[in-house]
């Protein structure tokens, strides 16, 4: 992964501001951020987080970012993600919820480009109040996760096989090995 802490703390901090909080698990964050990248590579070419992404049951999963997310639960003290999320297990559910400790302000802006500002909008509106079994879905009908098994990478060519794709696979490779 690339990404700076601090990019990542404000992509998080827009998904809790701008999605249903009520919906917002740890699951349909880790989608939102697949289709921040994702939805990102189709248009430019490039991801936003550039973190290594996995086939798992749930659909594709930011594996470096999972790890940092799940941290606060296990060792909330280390974390480096605890001064701006905490993670509650709701009950008779198996959903960890994700709250955040400050809303996103326009100073997060800074860490965006235009382009990736416009993607994370479009995410939320799309996702925004909508339940994780219902992004799960959405992303289990993209190629990236049909094109991979169980446990396989994924790699961010394999966008240019969805037909709302702008950008050709070569492009995309050439961008995502700079």
């Amino acid at each position: 992964m690339k990404i700076p802490i601090e990019k990542l703390k404000a992509i998080i901090l827009f998904f809790c501001t701008y999605t249903e909080p009520r919906f917002l698990g740890k699951v349909k964050l880790m989608k939102l951020i697949y289709f921040l990248d994702f939805m990102h590579v189709k248009r430019y070419g490039s991801p936003v987080t550039f973190d290594d992404y996995v086939n798992l049951d749930h659909g594709p999963i930011p594996s470096t970012i999972l790890n940092l997310v799940s941290e606060v639960s296990d060792d909330f003290d280390s974390s480096k993600l605890s001064d701006v999320i905490s993670i509650e297990k709701v009950p008779e559910s198996d959903m960890h919820r994700i709250k955040s400790t400050r809303n996103y302000t326009r100073d997060d802006n800074r860490y965006f480009s235009k382009t990736e500002l416009a993607t994370l909008e479009k995410v939320c509106q799309r996702f925004g109040n909508k339940n994780t079994k219902y992004i799960e879905d959405a992303s289990h009908e993209e190629a990236p996760w049909k094109e991979t098994k169980f446990l396989e990478p994924i790699p961010y060519t394999l966008a240019a096989k969805d037909k709302d794709c702008l950008v050709s696979e070569k492009e995309i490779k050439l961008i995502t090995e700079i």
